[in-house]
């Protein structure tokens, strides 16, 4: 008896050779995996076509006729077979120039077939090639109405799986499992919902029976993977909570209070003092702290974390702070000893490039507790490294870190320290919800006082002159420039102009000014040379690939230029912005492209230049690029490869799921009612993960 984990090798159709290009190129190993790859799209077969409706603006149809004659045409790999085809009014050339062996004898001329594809214009006339042919007995599984369409590879259609054999093996599949599937969801909550069955949903996403049922089925199976999702996320949150018992922070002492009545820059906003409070509440209550501190870049979050980092001290414990790459660890460093010059913290920079004699400083220091508050990179994770009594780790940035790679800093630990988690790229509220929904989330959504909104334009690459002319009337002024290319080196697919001819251009353009140099392929001290002759104010251009996105904070810097603005994301562009606007002054961005730009890349541009909002221009880059394509959203531990929802336009049925996966762990927090025993099984097969990463982070 066949059943959804039968290995897929024995679904009619498949056998051995085709069931490994099935594993190796779409994951497919049983019969459920199959089920799972769902169709993109949707063509409409209710209707047949005339080959006179055929224009230029003609997609995927269908026509019912025959073949009059046949012809092979052409040698070696011009060779082509030619079928003439007419509806009875007129005819079109349908053309095979793959896989001939097959094909040619495969077509009589004495029977009638439905022909379905996509016309194409040739020599002008239109033809169809690589059709698919059916005859009329098939009408009723291929011209039913709602055809599915699969997505395939070049492999897969080598061996002959395009998507009309996926949509034959899908059929194939359900018929074996006599179209019944197991129930996902309790009976008390699909009934309550109006939801139709798993099986019904299943039947329906690749053979649907109206627009209205697949309409069902699709909002059947979004709730299904999202309320999984949902479930898992606050049912490890949960367990978290009983299992791991925090530090208990409960005072706000010496350090903290020096720092902030003596040594602290300007007053905090009201955004900051309230999440420092909600930072305090939690390191004191006992409970292991989980926080995500969002916040736009120049919002402060480096202060928030430094007052976070003091209570921990003031409390007896070390405290760390990991960034993702040297630059920003230096950086971290140098705001961090000039806010806490005079006071006796104890303070340390660990790299991959810290020299051997500050290593045997440092290590020691670390492991007898003298040194207080670590900034460093990965190699705060090396197995040399061990902490005294570690009672808070912040991790900046942390997208760019492995969830595996975090855990190994809790491993230090008998303790687990409180984590607060940092980005300033604003997160979508259904992203936050799904791949930081067991954290508790702060958001500082306000700037210091005195900042004003960075004005951005957008200038074609036609129109330099006058750049070069606004350019130079800003440093006249005093001011500082960054530049910023997407490439490093001559790219034979892409026509931008790379760095090096970027360079040599600003220092002909400006032969009076001082022009440096980074990307991410010089030497580390190479690279340090380079940003200080900027940061000194010793440069007024700096010319540059994103190795300047995070961390770098220069205030007289007020222009910020990116060049081929159209090969970077929204989240990029806006992270780029970030680094010019930190001072009192008026600061720019300009976005330069080239002319021709396609609709997406004009929508993001539009954009950028309407909003300094980066919460608004995290939605717009989710809803541009889909979640798979954001950054980190792949590491959050929990597996989350959504096959059916999208974060970008299911955030009312994510809400759904959410609610009602609460409401049920309220009444059940273990699952252990009988009603909900389906849920339990069904989690243990969906996340049966080897290491428990939500009690990570």
């Amino acid at each position: 008896m066949k059943d959804l984990k039968t290995d897929i090798m024995y679904l009619t159709g498949v056998g051995p050779k085709r069931a490994e290009i099935l594993r190796s190129e779409l994951g497919v190993a049983t019969y459920e995996d199959l089920l799972y790859c769902f169709p993109y799209r949707y063509f409409d077969r209710s209707r047949f076509y005339k080959i006179s409706e055929i224009d230029s603006t003609t997609q995927h149809i269908q026509m019912r006729g025959w073949f009059v004659h046949f012809d092979l045409l052409g040698e070696g790999r011009a060779k082509r077979f030619v079928g003439k085809f007419t509806d009875g009014e007129r005819y079109i050339d349908i053309v095979w120039f793959k896989g001939l062996k097959y094909i040619v004898g495969k077509y009589r001329t004495d029977c009638e077939y439905i022909i379905f594809g996509k016309p194409s214009e040739f020599g002008r006339r239109y033809n169809f090639v690589h059709p698919d042919v059916d005859l009329p007995a098939a009408e009723e599984q291929v011209a039913g109405g709602l055809t599915p369409l699969y997505n395939t590879t070049e492999l897969m259609k080598k061996m002959f799986l395009n998507s009309r054999a996926i949509q034959n093996l899908q059929f194939a599949a359900l018929k074996d499992l006599d179209r019944t599937l197991p129930e996902t969801l309790p009976a008390s909550l699909t009934t309550r919902r109006g939801m139709m069955s798993f099986s019904e949903a299943m039947c329906n996403i690749h053979f649907p029976d109206s627009g209205e049922m697949l309409e069902r089925a699709k909002y059947r199976l979004k709730f299904d993977e999202l309320f999984y999702n949902q479930l898992h996320i606050l049912r490890t949150a949960r367990l978290r909570q009983q299992k791991l018992k925090g530090l208990v922070c409960s005072k706000v002492g010496a350090c903290f209070h020096e720092f902030y009545h003596h040594h602290l820059p300007f007053t905090l906003t009201k955004a900051q003092e309230r999440v420092v409070r909600e930072i305090f509440n939690d390191m004191k209550s006992g409970r292991q702290m989980n926080r995500l501190l969002q916040g736009d870049v120049g919002s402060g979050k480096t202060l928030v974390a430094l007052l976070a980092m003091l209570i921990a001290i003031d409390n007896g414990y070390q405290t760390c702070i990991m960034a993702p790459t040297e630059i920003l660890a230096q950086q971290h460093f140098a705001t961090l000893s000039k806010l806490l010059e005079g006071m006796d913290v104890g303070l340390a920079l660990l790299t991959g490039s810290t020299k051997k004699r500050d290593r045997d400083r440092i290590l020691p220091g670390i492991a007898d507790g003298s040194l207080r508050l670590v900034v460093g990179t990965h190699a705060l994770i090396e197995e040399t490294v061990v902490f005294h009594s570690l009672g808070l780790a912040i991790i900046d940035e942390q997208h760019r870190f492995g969830v595996a790679q975090r855990s190994r800093l809790w491993i230090k630990n008998v303790s687990v320290p409180h984590v607060l988690i940092m980005t300033a790229t604003p997160i979508p509220r259904t992203l936050a919800m799904t791949f930081y929904g067991d954290l508790d989330v702060s958001v500082i959504d306000e700037l210091p006082p005195g900042r004003k909104p960075v004005k951005t334009v957008h200038r074609f690459d036609n129109k330099r002159a006058q750049l070069f002319d606004f350019l130079r009337d800003e440093i006249r002024k005093g001011r500082q420039v960054y530049v910023v290319y997407p490439l490093i080196q001559e790219s034979e697919k892409m026509d931008f102009k790379n760095l090096q001819d970027g360079y040599r251009l600003f220092s002909e353009v400006y032969p009076e000014y001082q022009v440096c140099m980074v990307h991410g392929k010089m030497k580390p001290q190479e690279k340090e040379a380079a940003m200080q002759q900027f940061v000194s104010g010793e440069a007024q251009i700096l010319v540059a690939t994103t190795v300047i996105e995070v961390g770098v904070n220069v205030p007289n810097a007020s222009v910020m230029v990116i060049e081929s603005a159209e090969r970077f994301g929204l989240s990029q562009l806006h992270q780029l912005r970030g680094r010019v606007g930190r001072g009192a002054e008026q600061s720019y961005c300009i976005l330069v492209t080239s002319y021709e730009l396609g609709d997406d890349t004009r929508t993001r541009l539009d954009v950028m230049v309407s909003t300094n909002d980066g919460f608004r221009i995290a939605e717009e880059d989710l809803k541009l690029r889909g979640h798979g394509d954001l950054e980190g959203t792949q590491q959050s531990g929990y597996g989350v490869f959504l096959k059916i929802a999208s974060l970008a336009s299911d955030g009312q049925i994510l809400q759904e799921a959410r609610d009602i996966a609460a409401d049920i762990l309220n009444n059940d927090p273990n699952l252990e009612r009988p009603e909900n025993q389906i849920l339990r099984e069904r989690l243990r097969s969906l996340f049966n993960l080897k290491t428990s990463w939500g009690l990570i982070s």
